[in-house]
């Protein structure tokens, strides 16, 4: 039993570092599609809007962590759905993983922790990228770095799992279909631009927002990264909602996921 655990784990580390691989050798247009957006977002909703009076001085600090949030949340989940949306497809070149030495859920797993380093990996070149963009308007408080780096982590992880279940369950005729149903709801109702406790005077929006993961990745990414405000902290959900509401998502959904995967896969 020892042998055949050590063989599966390896197996998932071969896979894992094919994929390294071959991301490393496309990592230019990787960052291209996953920076494409937040770029704009930051540029116009952090230095136009505010350049000219739209929106207060210190909006930027509150919708940095938004931006990093979407954008770890959408590279992880493009990295797993679309390529399982053509792995599982009438070529059906899922198969060559399938028949490595490890469990049919190992090679969900493995697309998911694969999915969750692109999300983090794109999240965090957001950092550089808003002190380019932002200049003096850039801020992130640096004593909560561990909270920060596991909202990262976390974000990536909810990501991947929900592209895991999107992968297994859309049709490659309904690519075009799932952005538009799925992706637009995500960004509108992730609190990415606005913060939650903003939303009191429009309670039955606020209580929508919290059947969103990105809500709770993006108010994690607030309280560890909005600096303070006269000596106090920038208010956000509760942490323990949080701390709660971003594993409990990744389990449920990544549950889910490889059920569904299992479906498709095994005959």
């Amino acid at each position: 039993m020892g042998s055949r655990t050590r063989l599966a784990f390896s197996a998932l580390l071969a896979t894992f570092h094919r994929d390294l691989v071959v991301t490393g050798r496309e990592f230019i247009p990787f960052l291209m599609q996953a920076l494409m957006q937040p770029l704009f977002f930051l540029f116009i909703f952090g230095k136009v809007l505010p350049g000219i009076g739209l929106a207060a001085p210190n909006f930027a600090a509150l919708m940095l962590p938004g931006i990093v949030a979407l954008t770890g949340m959408i590279a992880a989940m493009q990295g797993v759905t679309l390529p399982l949306v053509l792995d599982l497809g009438f070529a059906r070149e899922i198969d060559d993983r399938l028949l490595a030495p490890m469990p049919v859920w190992f090679v969900a797993l493995e697309k998911v922790l694969f999915g969750a380093l692109r999300g983090a990996v794109a999240s965090s070149v957001i950092f550089p990228l808003g002190w380019v963009i932002l200049g003096t308007g850039f801020a992130v408080r640096t004593d909560r770095m561990f909270a920060l780096l596991a909202m990262v982590v976390l974000t990536g992880l909810v990501g991947s799992t929900v592209g895991l279940l999107m992968g297994t369950i859309i049709k490659p005729d309904q690519i075009s279909l799932m952005f538009t149903l799925i992706f637009t709801p995500l960004l509108f109702t992730g609190c990415t631009y606005y913060p939650w406790g903003a939303l009191s005077r429009i309670r039955w929006f606020q209580v929508l927002t919290l059947l969103n993961p990105l809500t709770y990745a993006a108010e994690g990414l607030r309280y560890a990264m909005v600096p303070t405000v006269g000596g106090r902290d920038f208010p956000t959900l509760p942490l323990i909602w949080i701390l709660v509401a971003l594993p409990v998502s990744v389990v449920v959904v990544f549950l889910l996921g490889t059920r569904t995967f299992g479906k498709r896969v095994v005959t």
